[in-house]
Order: C-alpha cells, then structure tokens, then sequence
C-alpha cells in the first residue's frame, strides 16, 4: 500500500524532471490529478527547501539545487565529481583564474562546482554555486548548446533573448551562427556579454548517455593576453579528454 504524501512528492520530481523547461501550478494539479489546495503547500515547502525552483516571472516550477546536491552524492560513488573538483582545482592554480562547471537547465545554465585560484589577487570575480544565468549568453551556456540545432535552439531558448549588456547576443538565429563557429575548435566563449570588462572560455564535457557538463575560465580583460587564452584552451581541452576518457 503506498504512502500518498511521499508519492505525491515523488510523482512531482518525476513529472518535472520529464518538463524540463517548467510547469505551473495548474499544470501539474491536472496532470497529477491532485487538488490544488493540496499541492500548493507541497510545492512550497520544496522551493523553500530548495528542491524545486520557482520563476517569480512565470510562475513555473522546476528542478531545484538542492536536487543537484543528491544526484552529486549518488555521483560520488563513481568518483566522477570529486575527479571533476580535482581537474578544476588543478586549472584554478595554473591559470591564476576561476574555473567553474555548470548544467543546463532549460535555457539557463545552473553552476554546480566552483574553484578559485590560492593565488591573492587584486580582483576576484564573484560567483557561486547555485547561480542561474541564461544559457545564450554565457561561455558554459554556449558550450552546452554546441550541438544544437536551430529547432533545438528555439525549444528551448526564449523567443525575446535578454540583454545583459549591450554586447549580448539576443538572436536565435545569430547564437545559432556562432555555434557553428565554436564547433570547428569546440571551445566556446563569450566577452562582455554578462558582466563588463570580463571574459570567459568553456569546453562541454559529454557525461553518460545525452547528459553533458561544462568547464569554464573567467578573465578580466586586463589580465587576458594571447599566451594565456592559449593556456586556458589547451588545459580546457586537456581536461575535456581526461574526464571523457572516464565514463
């Protein structure tokens, strides 16, 4: 005999985890077929505990952080994420830059892991885990795109692309260009498109079956210079081929 709360909170992560661009209230009452009197307090508790994210724009919910940090305990068991830490933590220290990894979650990218370098810098770019940003204009967000399709593309991006600055791609067809470019040395980045006066470089990391992971390097632009992008590419790639060669 089931026990209807648990199953009730089960069958949400099941149905959003299918929905991955989001739901309403509405939308899963009717499709769980549970009063909304009910659901709605369920679906509270589990945004405030983070396992559910809820957009204030839309009123959809999705996949919470807290989700991610289960599936990364599960993912310890085959070492794939402290191996990941390592590999970041070893690109940190040689670059003197930050290097993050982030997934896609619909059209925006969730950053899950952060290392920063031991050495004191003057300026230390701000982030953290957690972080949600739109998948077109960042570096890791492209590099999860890269395989895309222009169809692909407009299911799951907006129609209207948000600036970030005025150096943001906001068309479809225009990211859609650029990928193509990014796949003949499949390394992606970005300049300006986020933050001012910053750039950032990204390999994807293809992981079991259609799921996909990506590294990134943030420079400020002061302290880019060819000799380093072209360390930050090599050691990208480097753990690209490492990590890969492990699943």
């Amino acid at each position: 005999m089931s026990h209807k709360p648990t199953e009730r909170v089960l069958n949400i992560f099941n149905i959003l985890a299918s929905h991955p661009s989001g739901l309403t209230l509405t939308d899963i009452s009717k499709a769980l077929n549970i009063p909304k009197s009910t659901l709605s307090p369920i679906l509270n508790e589990m945004t405030l505990q983070n396992f559910l994210y809820l957009n204030p724009e839309n009123g959809l919910f999705t996949v919470g952080i807290s989700t991610y940090y289960l599936s990364a305990a599960y993912d310890q068991t085959n070492e794939l994420i402290p191996h990941l830490k390592s590999v970041m933590k070893h690109i940190a220290a040689e670059t003197n830059e930050i290097c993050q990894a982030g997934i896609l979650d619909g059209g925006e990218v969730l950053y899950i892991l952060k290392e920063e370098p031991l050495a004191d810098l003057p300026i230390r770019i701000i982030s953290y885990v957690g972080k949600r940003l739109p998948a077109h204009c960042t570096a890791l967000g492209k590099a999860l795109l890269l395989d895309y399709t222009l169809n692909d593309l407009v299911k799951v991006l907006p129609p209207t692309l948000e600036s970030k600055t005025p150096n943001t791609i906001t068309s479809i067809s225009d990211l859609y260009s650029q990928l193509q470019h990014f796949r003949k040395e499949g390394i992606c980045y970005e300049c300006e498109e986020v933050t001012p006066h910053l750039c950032c470089y990204a390999i994807p990391i293809s992981l079991i079956g259609k799921k996909k992971v990506a590294l990134s390097v943030s420079i400020p632009l002061f302290r880019r210079s060819e000799e380093k992008i072209n360390q930050i590419k090599k050691m990208l790639l480097d753990a690209k081929a490492e990590i890969e060669a492990l699943i």
